[in-house]
């Protein structure tokens, strides 16, 4: 027996140096690097420092909280919807359903902004197709700009969105609904008092992981808007490669106010699931 378990230990050896040369080591080297006076020579704070009085920085954080907050919102309460829609299929159309939106989930970055582009843009096939029949779309949406920016987040929220939140319908039984309904319940009762309660931990989790997701989001905004919008994730791109010149203290310094934000979010998150959990009991 402890021979078999120094083998399982051993295989993990791998996984830890994976861990500690691609996640430790560059957290650890951002980090210190914030710290650093540029070109390396000492230490200091100036760099938070102008990250908090500069209003350009200020903008980029304000911007890329409400493109989350917003698309986080929307995305989880078309999830709720689409996710309870997939559950009505049969068992064989289900897996369908969820593999294919395992494919959508991925489909993201550059080939999202592109698809959009070539669909939505200023010559895309419905633009096209919707003049033809004398709708101009460009008269009330583009897709260069803020609404179409939040159209593409919310659209690659949606599939992650329903793979995390299918998995908890089935926690709601079907005894619940005989036993609501013999008391006189009504369907929009029955979930009002019992089945949204039950969902709400599950539900809060779900958009904590679509907000750090939007935030973090840099390939599809980039590929789209370029640096039009400032956007956090465009902003530390920009100062670790260089719009201008590089700055990679200052964008180590934006990148760890970032995970820091991402930090406080899930645990405000923990704070609450937990609250609603225990009221539940």
């Amino acid at each position: 027996m402890r021979k078999w378990n120094g083998l399982l230990v051993t295989t993990l050896i791998p996984f830890c140096c994976f861990i500690v040369l691609f996640m430790l080591v560059p957290l650890l080297s951002m980090v210190i690097g914030s710290f650093q006076v540029e070109g390396g020579t000492g230490w200091t704070l100036t760099h938070y420092k102008e990250i908090f009085n500069n209003p350009f920085y200020n903008q980029a954080f304000k911007n890329s909280l409400l493109i989350s907050v917003w698309s986080a919102t929307m995305g989880i309460i078309l999830s709720v919807f689409a996710a309870y829609g997939v559950t009505q299929f049969p068992i064989k159309w289900q897996q369908r359903i969820l593999v294919f939106t395992n494919l959508t989930s991925n489909f993201a970055g550059i080939p999202l902004a592109f698809a959009f582009i070539v669909l939505l843009g200023n010559s895309g096939l419905f633009t096209i197709l919707l003049q033809h029949f004398g709708i101009n779309l460009m008269d009330s949406f583009h897709l260069f700009s803020w609404s179409g920016l939040t159209v593409i987040y919310i659209y690659f929220q949606l599939p992650l969105g329903v793979l995390l939140l299918f998995p908890i319908y089935h926690g709601i039984q079907d005894s619940w609904k005989e036993s609501a309904s013999l008391l006189g319940a009504s369907p929009f009762q029955f979930w009002l008092r019992v089945g949204v309660p039950v969902l709400l931990p599950s539900i809060a989790g779900t958009f904590s992981i679509m907000f750090a997701n939007s935030m973090g989001a840099y390939a599809t905004a980039y590929a789209l808007t370029g640096s039009t919008y400032n956007l956090l994730p465009i902003r530390i791109s920009g100062l670790v490669s260089g719009d201008v010149f590089a700055r990679p203290e200052l964008g180590s310094a934006l990148a760890t106010m970032l995970g820091l934000t991402l930090v406080a979010a899930l645990l405000i998150n923990e704070w609450l699931t937990r609250r609603i959990r225990r009221d539940l009991r």
